[in-house]
């Protein structure tokens, strides 16, 4: 049933010269994580999405760390390896900025690539504060260039296929919506400072490091939140190398402006969970529920009859994204979905088409960034809050 739209779908008939297409230079601000895994979907993406809206050319790589960052632009391709932004920024080459540096390196790379006429794509959370978010969306609504935040998940077919259930009124009235993001890595008390455990350098925790993106699918899949009330706990204040100044854990219930009502929680520090991101949606028709570690499967329950849900497993070639990939039951994984996610923002950029309602523009990394201030506050002033953007 899916009616995504699909990047090159007309021409898959026959072969195309890659030579043949648009090419746009892309700037990577960043090498491990984020870098890694969007330089591995740029690699991957003109002979994935075949043919491509356009042919990614690695233009540059920066880096604070000179010999790390050569290493990487040998690596994967790039043209030049810069230790300053700037240069990456300046570089006329560079077409698209693509920031998965630390949250205390978006916004000043971000706005000055928007000021410099660049396209630029920002890891979440796309600001430390909503202030910070809301400086970042100025610019590039200023600018007039393409902008998007990095919810990848977003671009999971299971995801977008439970968001056309949602939009067709196949679940009816939605009710509830609830979602968790919980990962372990923080379980043990002797793990290493980052800075990630850092105010000044992450904004906040699981808040802000996980919470951003169930946030961000309430607001794809149910709609605005109207209220918050939430608690936050760090539960370990201090580690080999530094004092942590952030949340480890919060819970959240969560008043939509339609009406339903639901929970949001992310974790840190629960012991056996890897990178367990689920949520389920109850409607008055219908209900559904995803899980990230399987993120092949898409669990649904109609209303007709007295069974419980039902597994599908979202590989068939109708369902999103699928067509470029395996046959049926052939399943994908989580690096697809920056592939998905680099052929959305190449494709506005050659066509001109708005990055929304798909993708996740600075405007919805703003209002992802003022729920989690308001989740913030209320855990602090112990009342609920409302949601004002």
């Amino acid at each position: 049933m899916s009616d995504t739209p699909r990047i090159g779908e007309t021409a898959r008939a026959h072969a195309v010269n890659l030579a043949e297409l648009p090419r746009i230079g892309v700037g990577m601000l960043g090498y491990a994580f984020m870098g890694k895994a969007h330089s591995h979907a740029l690699l991957t993406l003109p002979h994935m999405v075949y043919p491509p809206p356009a042919v990614p050319i690695l233009a540059a790589i920066s880096g604070r760390d000179a010999e790390a960052v050569r290493a990487a632009a040998a690596r994967f391709g790039y043209e030049h390896a810069y230790t300053d932004w700037r240069d990456l920024v300046a570089d006329p080459a560079v077409q698209l900025v693509d920031n998965g540096g630390p949250n205390n390196v978006h916004a000043e790379p971000c706005i000055a690539a928007a000021s410099a006429g660049k396209h630029v794509l920002c890891e979440k959370p796309l600001g430390r504060t909503s202030a910070e978010a809301r400086a970042m969306l100025a610019a590039v609504t200023r600018a007039g260039v393409k902008h998007m935040v990095g919810f990848n998940y977003r671009f999971v077919p299971a995801v977008r296929y439970a968001y056309e259930l949602v939009q067709s009124g196949a679940l009816g009235t939605i009710r509830h919506f609830r979602a968790r993001y919980l990962q372990d890595w923080l379980a043990d008390p002797t793990s290493p400072h980052s800075w990630r455990l850092t105010r000044s350098a992450a904004g906040s925790g699981s808040l802000g490091d996980l919470g951003a993106h169930v946030i961000d699918l309430a607001r794809f899949l149910v709609g605005e939140p109207a209220a918050v009330s939430a608690v936050l706990r760090t539960f370990t204040a201090h580690r080999p190398g530094g004092t942590v100044d952030v949340d480890d854990a919060f819970a959240a219930t969560v008043e939509f402006d339609s009406g339903a009502i639901g929970t949001l929680e992310a974790s840190r520090v629960a012991l056996g969970r890897k990178n367990h991101m689920a949520f389920e949606i109850n409607g008055s028709k219908g209900s559904l529920a995803f899980n990230l570690e399987r993120l092949n499967e898409l669990e649904v329950r109609a209303s007709e009859g007295p069974g419980g849900f039902t597994s599908m497993l979202v590989t068939d070639s109708t369902h999103p994204f699928m067509q470029y990939w395996w046959p049926t039951g052939h399943i994908i994984g989580w690096e697809h979905t920056f592939v998905h996610e680099l052929a959305h923002v190449f494709d506005a950029i050659v066509h001109n088409r708005d990055i929304a309602p798909y993708g996740a523009t600075f405007e919805d990394g703003y209002r992802a960034a003022v729920v989690c201030d308001a989740i913030a506050a209320s855990a602090r002033d112990r009342s609920q809050m409302r949601v004002t953007y």
